[in-house]
């Protein structure tokens, strides 16, 4: 009799019982007795987790007084050692193991054969089924595996009557269901609560038994052919390019992909009579067990890759392909994700994702300038975070203090609660700014406009009461695009932004794409082999590189500002002549346009962004050209300290007060003072109340910001004498302290600026 026939047997006798009214305790009495005579074996036991103890809850075969009074601790004994590792024992002789422990109340001293198989219930073992005998043999592999898959069965049948505790089914001990404090790296600072939603749910196997085997076979057939082309057009993605470690990593994800022992042993499974998702998961349990049994370390990656694919055909057979996002949120939420791109971001809906916890992320990563944008707070490199926090659990992030409580008390609640209104209060009073322009006490008007890349980002202007928007990043329509976005496009969200704009002035920077910004419908070799894609093939360098992309970007802009000013950034540029190459194409678009009789923009002011070092060194020749610069601190930042910024590592590393930037910054400042050039900052380090005195310290006169910070800088701002902190940050970066940030700090409190 094949595996598959034997469980067959028992599920179709198994499926009569569960069909039946009896209670939970009757059923399991039964289920000991089908397993018994179907596999012919003197005994049959099953073992639930009840009060942290596995309990003898059924047995066939042992001392019926044994049942509900013998309980071994996880760990203990033979049905113990199972649970724990969560594998499978097959024993001739169960006393020469070393974790046999004998009962006497159970009478099983006259068996010497052993059996055993863990019952799992979210990814955890909640129970034991075992079988024993009189003799000494082994069990055959299709006795295992028929024991194996009526555990699936025994754990929807357990789960359903519940016979388990749900906390302990989820592995939970009364710690972990009670407050626990998370810390992490402040991202986005600010308040918010909600329930724990993660980004990619877990998968929840609701039906184990199947109703129709060939209708489950065909949807496994479905899966299987949709999951191959998925790794197939992986494979084929010029992004990878030739040679090196990722081929051997996508030949080996093919390999299982088409693998045909992998998907004839999820046939036999649902042959037994398991649903695809149950039968996926069947075999998945089994290369989890494999798993623990393999030392080499090469092997043990090879079968992580199979359960990954294993995850994703789950989702597939399941239909729960997506994230979150596309699930909905329901009620105000903290999503849970170790990282996010700032397009999966941007999927979620705006007024219920209220803060998201991160087991990475870095300050200058893509997904945080996007949240901060969006005014979502984040806390990042988190440690452990999925075994702390819980899907639906509330979450009160901190992250102004880089810490969350999941599951809080009421009295942390109510404090949180007290906090937060106090937050909201001083918002208001921010708010009270919005037509307050922005002069320091001795007179001085500074910019204080605001970073943008969405169309709806363009409401904040008038809420916030910005001067107009420093940095309209374009390449967000690239990055949420599943496709390159034609002129047309293009045309219709430059003039939106200008409209909503009004008489304010938008600073368009051209795409910055590429490197570490990748796009899956432009993705080439030539700049995705980079071992420091941020330093790689992106930006102006594509874009002067793809001449049509610059030329169609160039069209759209001088259109959609047809009749007003037009101001045009450009990103990275390193070297004069690349800022005049960029130009070059919209003198070749204007003088087009103008051939064509078009209404042209009023007025046209190009600038660059100051990100490369190198631009430093040759400001003299760049300036005649220009009518303003702005520094971009965040990729300025990683290129000064050769830092990886999306690297968690260096996260906290290097500190934007440090005299080795300051000193850069303040070259910067004297470089421009006197030239006509409108020197700004577009970075997020201008967001931050005590880096922005610094910024006014060393002379920068306008800062682009996201739109939550612009109350808090510009009452900041209102308070500052910049010829009292011109002349302190003179002498802090002739002589600097050993701790600049410090010495910042003590000179803004004694003098009643609040920095934090």
């Amino acid at each position: 009799m094949s595996a598959a026939a034997a469980a067959r047997r028992i599920l179709t006798r198994l499926h009569e019982v569960m069909a039946s009214r009896l209670h939970a305790q009757g059923k399991l009495d039964q289920v000991v007795d089908i397993i018994a005579d179907s596999l012919d074996s003197e005994v049959c036991s099953i073992y639930l987790l009840r009060e942290g103890m596995l309990e003898l809850f059924a047995t066939h075969g042992l001392n019926a007084e044994a049942v509900h009074v013998t309980r071994m601790a996880i760990g203990e004994g033979l049905v113990g050692t199972i649970a724990e590792n969560v594998e499978t024992l097959n024993l001739a002789e169960a006393k020469a193991h070393p974790d046999f422990q004998y009962r006497p109340e159970t009478g099983e001293e006259k068996f010497h054969s052993f059996a055993g198989v863990p019952i799992v219930y979210r990814e955890r073992a909640v129970g034991v089924l075992c079988v024993q005998h009189v003799d000494p043999r082994r069990y055959e592999d299709i006795e295992i595996e028929a024991l194996q898959t009526t555990a699936m069965v025994l754990s929807e049948l357990i789960s359903n009557n519940e016979l388990i505790d749900e906390e302990e089914a989820r592995g939970l001990t009364p710690a972990d269901t009670g407050p626990a404090t998370i810390s992490g790296l402040p991202l986005v600072k600010g308040l918010a609560s909600g329930v724990a939603v993660y980004h990619q749910p877990r998968i929840t196997i609701d039906q184990v038994m199947a109703d129709d085997i060939e209708a489950e076979r065909q949807r496994v057939y479905r899966a299987f052919d949709r999951m191959r082309d998925q790794i197939d057009s992986l494979a084929d993605r010029a992004e990878f390019g030739v040679g090196g470690e990722h081929e051997e990593v996508l030949e080996t994800y093919k390999m299982f992909a088409y693998d045909e022992g992998w998907s004839r042993r999820i046939n036999e499974a649902i042959d037994a009579g398991l649903t695809a998702e149950a039968a996926i998961e069947r075999v998945q349990q089994r290369t989890r067990m494999r798993m623990r049994e393999i030392d080499d370390p090469l092997l043990q990656d090879r079968m992580h890759d199979l359960e990954d694919l294993a995850n994703r055909l789950l989702r597939i057979v399941s239909g729960q392909i997506g994230t979150a996002a596309s699930q909905g949120l329901r009620g105000d939420a903290i999503l849970i994700a170790r990282n996010l791109g700032p397009a999966e971001l941007l999927e979620y809906d705006r007024r219920r994702l209220k803060g998201v916890i991160l087991e990475e992320g870095s300050l200058t990563a893509h997904v945080v300038i996007v949240a901060r944008a969006m005014g979502v707070p984040v806390l990042g490199r988190v440690r452990g975070l999925r075994g702390m926090v819980q899907e639906g659990d509330l979450v009160l992030l901190d992250a102004d203090n880089g810490n969350a409580v999941a599951r809080p008390a009421q009295q942390v609640v109510e404090a949180f609660q007290t906090r937060f209104a106090k937050s909201r209060e001083r918002q208001a009073l921010y708010a009270e700014l919005r037509d307050v322009e922005p002069f320091t006490r001795c007179g001085t008007r500074i910019e204080v406009m605001i970073n943008a890349g969405l169309r709806d980002d363009i409401s904040a202007l008038p809420l916030v009461g910005a001067d107009g928007i420093g940095l309209f990043r374009t390449e967000f329509q690239f990055l949420v695009s599943a496709t390159l976005p034609q002129r047309e496009r293009q045309f219709r969200l430059y003039r939106d932004v200008l409209d909503a704009a009004g008489d304010r002035p938008v600073i368009f920077r051209t795409v910055d794409i590429g490197g570490d910004k990748a796009l899956p419908y432009l993705r080439e070799s030539e700049f995705e082999n980079d071992e420091n894609p941020a330093m790689g093939w992106r930006a102006l360098r594509l874009a002067l590189e793809r001449e049509g992309l610059l030329k169609v970007q160039a069209r759209a802009l001088l259109e959609a500002a047809a009749g007003r000013a037009l101001y045009v950034m450009f990103p990275m540029v390193s070297e004069p002549w690349e800022f005049d190459a960029a130009r070059a194409v919209f003198d070749s678009q204007l003088a087009h346009l103008r051939r064509k009789k078009k209404l042209l923009p009023e007025a046209i002011r190009y600038g660059a962004m100051l990100e490369v070092p190198a631009l430093a060194e040759v400001l003299d020749q760049l300036l005649p050209r220009i009518a303003f610069l702005s520094v971009g601190t965040n990729d300025l930042t990683q290129f000064l300290f050769a830092a990886d910024r999306a690297n968690p590592k260096l996260a906290e590393r290097y500190d934007w007060l440090s005299p080795a930037i300051l000193r850069f910054l303040r070259r910067i400042s004297l470089a421009t003072a006197g030239s006509g050039v409108d020197l700004g900052v577009c970075g997020e380090m201008g967001g931050r109340r005590l880096e922005a005195l610094a910024l006014l310290g060393l002379g920068f006169r306008r800062l682009s910001i996201t739109p939550v910070a612009v109350g808090p800088i510009k009452e900041l701002v209102r308070q500052v004498d910049l010829r009292e902190l011109e002349k302190a940050m003179q002498a802090w970066l002739s002589a600097p302290p050993p701790d600049m940030r410090a010495a910042i700090t003590a000179w803004a409190s004694e003098r009643g600026i609040e920095t934090d």
